[in-house]
């Protein structure tokens, strides 16, 4: 662990509100954690002990910006980027996350204020000096990995199962099992909350996570992967070595999701492909347990399982409220993540794959693709194009970040004759195909096809 150097203006600040009658300044949450991880964090958030609200707002207003944000729950905003807090007592009126009376105290001790924290790496709290005052042994949980809870107020709200999901995925920890019990007896309150907040957890997941299948082990060991029942029902499937050799369909996603954060992180995806990208891993094979058969040799088929996940993924993530981009993004993905698999490589069949694949890219496509053979670890057979090779001829075609400009528009039809209502747009459907499948590939040659499909053509037809 490196040297702690405040700011200079986090100095100023603890200098007036000790000048003010402060008791303590201590750094506190994330910063704390990030800082002992060795992690960048930009997020300052202090917890000041001593003064109230107004006192503290007065000792700095003639120094810096204040913004007065929250001022029933004691948060100060300094210069835009500094939260200053003051350690408050909460009393849960109901249920739900956001159940609660709160109550500003700042005569409380940090052990008080600390205890009611979600997580013991959460409970530290350091001081200018870079000395910790860590009444729950949160450093020694840090350096084992470990998610715990302070103590039995964990279970006031539930969105901290949620929150050790994510931090298991982004640090690599695992939970220990009073914990685990903790989240066990909150279940019954998963639906007390918003979409909102559980897609901003899953977002997290998606984001930040370098250990993804660590979450998700969370999800299992709490039973609140029931409260996913399209992640649940994935979990429940048979083992079938000749479609996943290394487990069920569960187990295979998990693995998806851990090639898949590598393959983001080594290719340093934008914010909104990575999270495509581990949406479509976590989604593209939920369609699977719904359409399974078992088939007469004891076999096990899953036909037209990709179309069927494509809408499952895209309801899934639309009772979460994530944004419509994703959401038709990674439906997208999950519908033709298997398309290489019975179609000979051609211009035209790179073209379509790219039509199938809007509003995404064949280059995000073939991530996913990547990730899903890795945690397969089947060969591909030799008579078959490896899905590089799709990727390749997209990327030499010019489609594999999107699909072609259709060449033919409607000013060209009606160049024929054709006026804008219903036969246009069925013609302009077909010209589509007809580009797709590699009939004409320049306007000129648009324009020819037009011109033979019209003939004898009448509106009737």
């Amino acid at each position: 662990m490196s040297q702690f150097v405040p700011t200079p203006k986090v100095r100023k600040i603890e200098a007036l509100l000790k000048a003010a009658g402060a008791t303590d300044v201590l750094f506190v949450g994330g910063f704390v954690r990030d800082f002992v991880l060795g992690i960048p964090s930009k997020d300052i958030d202090l917890e000041i002990y001593g003064l109230t609200y107004r006192q503290i707002a007065e000792a700095l207003r003639e120094s810096f910006r204040i913004g007065q944000v929250g001022q029933s729950f004691s948060v100060i905003k300094v210069d835009n980027e500094i939260d200053l807090a003051i350690p408050r007592r909460e009393r849960k009126i109901g249920v739900g996350h956001k159940a609660f009376e709160v109550i500003p105290d700042s005569s409380m001790t940090f052990r008080e204020a600390a205890s009611r924290r979600d997580f013991t790496i959460n409970a530290i709290g350091m001081r200018m000096d870079g000395s910790f005052c860590d009444p729950f042994d949160g450093l020694g949980d840090l350096k084992r990995g470990i998610l715990r809870a302070p103590t039995e107020a964990f279970c006031e709200d539930p969105l901290r199962v949620l929150r050790g999901m994510q931090f298991a995925a982004r640090f690599g920890f695992s939970m220990e099992p009073r914990t685990i019990g903790f989240c066990r007896r909150v279940r019954d309150e998963f639906n007390t909350l918003s979409a909102e907040r559980l897609y901003s957890e899953w977002e997290k997941w998606a984001l930040k996570g370098n250990w993804p299948e660590k979450g998700l082990d969370i999800l299992r060991e709490t039973g609140w992967i029931e409260s996913f029942p399209e992640l649940f029902a994935m979990t429940r499937t048979p083992q079938d070595p000749l479609l996943h050799p290394e487990g069920n369909v569960w187990e295979h996603t998990r693995r998806v999701c851990v090639s898949a954060a590598k393959l983001a992180k080594t290719f340093q995806l934008s914010s909104e492909d990575r999270l495509c990208l581990m949406f479509a891993a976590l989604l593209h094979d939920v369609g699977k347990p719904s359409t399974l058969v078992k088939n007469e040799d004891g076999s096990i088929s899953m036909p037209g399982h990709a179309e069927k996940g494509a809408k499952i993924a895209e309801a899934m993530l639309k009772r979460l409220r994530s944004p419509v981009n994703i959401s038709k993004k990674v439906a997208a993905l999950v519908r033709a993540h298997g398309f290489h698999a019975h179609r000979e490589l051609s211009d035209s069949a790179v073209r379509h794959l790219s039509a199938e694949l809007k509003p995404t890219s064949i280059r995000l496509w073939h991530l996913l693709v990547s990730a899903d053979r890795e945690g397969t670890g089947l060969e591909i057979p030799k008579d078959r194009a490896h899905f590089t090779d799709w990727f390749q001829l997209a990327d030499d075609l010019g489609i594999s970040e999107q699909p072609p400009r259709q060449i033919l528009q409607g000013r060209d039809l009606e160049s024929f004759g054709i006026p804008p209502g219903k036969t246009m747009g069925l013609l302009l459907r077909e010209a589509w195909e007809a580009q797709l499948d590699s009939l004409f590939t320049d306007h000129d040659g648009g324009l020819e096809w037009l011109k033979k499909r019209l003939s004898g053509f009448s509106p009737e037809s």
